[in-house]
């Protein structure tokens, strides 16, 4: 298994405590949690049940079976309740034992009570055993409300919680060693960090190729995917197909999604809550503006949604008749439009390595772009990702250019310039990544004023 070193390790520390553990574990599918508490389950003494889209009586004597094969080696008959079996583990944990329950969501959707019932046998039972339960599901807003909520009968039972979310572009860089770092991190725009679906490009093959074969081709993997997850999440599944495609084509605010859409801005405004509870976009405010915002915007979270949503979704029909090759190599001449946001995120990815690394000047309190008026230009502006820190009083300002061609020296200038729209900062530094360097003049300026130059290698580099 790749990665989640982190993860496992927090499982362990939980496992080794002395006394009852509790942890929900949740995160949107695809992002492996599965493969984490599989990996555990090998290396402790673990029941594990994975539920299934089935009736309570079927689960239950799923769950019956696997409960008797751990303790007595068979299976005898499946119990009566789901308190009958939690209670026989509770009276045959004699040792550490770890209980995970994965797809929970699943049983719980067919009986409610469960959840009453665990936490009786918490309350009365286990908290006296040495368990370790671990309850995980992939529907995030179940997890967060049903489980976690205030209203749940488990509320506050937890003792620790775990989102599993996707690997940052350079964990997922390990999925691809023979690439280069340029194909790295465009396998990583394109696929982002779910694991599911790096492992569905061949790493033998090209960034063009895998697009025609495991994407664009009809019947791949890739193709179907975010048809099937939306469709297992949601229903009117078009109408948040549509929202998607608005937003992977630049229609980031309320107002322009609902009329391109032409759907009302109260019923978008909600669609747009669902799917940021799936994890798969994000509402974005200007780095140090508070919550609430008026210039927020909504941006795809997961890098596979917005490739297809800006390619497929939106070009199928052209696609099926121009055919798989000739539409990936047609993908492949636009990719650096795509690459643009996605690379700010990449150094954003980056600069929290470093942080967590002190090796930042500071370590930023907010961290993300910036964009709104400049009194310098009386314009506006952006910055493509700026880092303050807790005082408001040091700045890193960073310019992400993944471009075909050397940084321009304007762009240094425009960068300086961005500069004086926060005349309160004691402190500025300027920074830059770009994928194919810098012209002379830049080169020269920044040594000038103490800039930092880096190029892609740099970013996998620690």
């Amino acid at each position: 298994m790749l990665g989640r070193k982190e993860e496992l390790n927090h499982l362990n520390e939980l496992y080794n405590s002395d006394s009852f553990e509790y942890l929900v574990m949740y995160g949107r599918r695809r992002v492996g949690k599965t493969t984490i508490l599989q990996e555990f389950a090998e290396h402790s003494n673990s029941i594990f049940f994975p539920a299934r889209e089935k009736n309570d009586a079927l689960n239950l004597e799923d769950f019956s079976k696997v409960i008797q094969y751990h303790f007595d080696k068979n299976f005898i008959a499946s119990f009566k309740s789901w308190e009958d079996a939690f209670n026989y583990i509770g009276e045959k944990a004699t040792e550490k034992i770890a209980v995970i329950i994965d797809e929970f969501p699943y049983i719980i959707d067919e009986n409610p009570s469960v959840k009453s019932i665990l936490q009786h046998v918490i309350d009365h039972n286990w908290k006296k055993k040495n368990i370790f339960l671990i309850l995980c599901g992939s529907s995030v807003s179940i997890m967060e409300s049903d489980v976690m909520g205030r209203k749940s009968p488990l509320h506050d039972r937890q003792t620790s919680t775990l989102e599993i979310k996707p690997f940052d572009y350079l964990e997922s860089s390990a999925f691809f060693p023979g690439y280069s770092n340029e194909d790295k991190l465009l396998a990583y725009g394109i696929l982002g960090g779910i694991p599911r679906y790096l492992e569905a490009f061949d790493p033998n093959l090209s960034i063009k190729k895998n697009i025609a074969n495991k994407i664009i081709r009809n019947g791949a993997y890739l193709y179907e995917e975010p048809d099937n997850l939306l469709k297992a999440e949601l229903r009117e599944t078009n109408v948040y197909s549509s929202i998607l495609a608005a937003i992977a084509n630049g229609r980031n605010k309320v107002v322009d999604i609902a009329d391109y859409i032409h759907e009302e801005r109260t019923k978008v405004s909600k669609y747009l809550i669902t799917l940021q509870t799936l994890r798969l976009i994000e509402k974005r405010i200007p780095c140090g503006d508070k919550e609430t915002s008026k210039k927020s915007i909504y941006v795809i979270k997961d890098n596979f949604f917005k490739f297809w949503f800006r390619y497929e979704f939106t070009n199928n029909s052209y696609y099926a008749m121009l055919g798989a090759n000739d539409a990936s190599k047609e993908i492949m001449e636009d990719i650096s439009n795509l690459m643009g946001d996605v690379f700010e995120d990449i150094c954003k990815e980056y600069l929290i390595r470093l942080a967590k690394c002190r090796k930042l000047p500071f370590i930023p309190y907010h961290l993300g772009k910036w964009w709104g008026t400049n009194p310098a230009l009386k314009a506006q502006d952006d910055v493509d990702l700026l880092a303050l820190d807790r005082t408001g009083k040091k700045g890193i300002f960073v310019e992400c250019k993944f471009t075909s061609q050397p940084m321009p020296y304007d762009e240094y200038e425009d960068l300086v310039m961005a500069t004086k729209a926060f005349p309160n900062l004691e402190e500025r530094y300027l920074w830059f990544i770009s994928k194919s360097g810098y012209s002379d003049s830049v080169v020269r300026q920044a040594k000038k004023d103490g800039a930092v130059l880096l190029t892609i290698d740099d970013l996998f580099e620690f």
